[in-house]
């Protein structure tokens, strides 16, 4: 059994030394520059090794991802108990924006690269779903009687639309904060307005 546990210890460590390496190749060169070669070179493992641990390099993109997934849930988390509720969602908004502007390349792989992990289904990993409750324990105190999960998609449209925008360059720059302002403000608004009417 020790040589076995071993072995386990040595496949999980062999995994991730390739999946840190992806990631930072991703991250200073950018994902077309992620091929089996490049990370064979980098690390010194023959392509048949990298092979034994990830059938492509999808496979390779996708447990990048899901390593991001868990550490935004955690930023989304640390960020949600830091302080008094009502700020909750702004604390949140804020985290999820830094998240994804301090980690394009990782960001890129989690929403913009073509995946074969599946949201919102059955057999969606539960690092995946970490995020998305984080952001939901935060939006169901000012949902009032609206379907929450669907009022958290579409403050995670909205904060996802203002990464990718300004990432793309398609946003005024410096503008940031207050754009994520406006977003906290507008759907706070809007849950206040839905108090009144019920």
């Amino acid at each position: 059994m020790a040589i076995a546990d071993r072995q386990a210890r040595d496949r999980a460590a062999r995994r991730r030394l390739i999946t840190a390496t992806a990631r930072a190749v991703a991250e200073r060169e950018g994902w077309d520059a992620v091929t089996t070669r490049r990370l064979s070179a980098e690390i010194e493992y023959s392509q048949p090794v990298l092979y034994k641990h990830f059938a492509s390099i999808e496979d390779i993109v996708d447990a990048v991802a899901l390593e991001g997934f868990g550490e935004l849930a955690e930023a989304l988390a640390t960020a949600r108990r830091a302080g008094d509720p009502p700020e909750a969602l702004r604390r949140v908004a804020h985290a999820y924006i830094t998240f994804a502007t301090e980690n394009p390349a990782l960001y890129d792989a989690m929403f913009t690269r073509p995946t074969r992990l599946h949201f919102a289904a059955e057999d969606t990993p539960v690092q995946m779903s970490a995020g998305f409750v984080e952001l939901r324990e935060v939006v169901a105190p000012i949902a009032t009687g609206r379907d929450v999960d669907t009022i958290t998609e579409v403050v995670w449209a909205g904060l996802h639309g203002l990464t990718s925008l300004s990432r793309s360059g398609r946003l005024r720059p410096g503008r940031d904060v207050e754009r994520v302002e406006i977003l906290v403000d507008e759907f706070l608004r809007a849950s206040s307005r839905n108090d009144r009417l019920t």
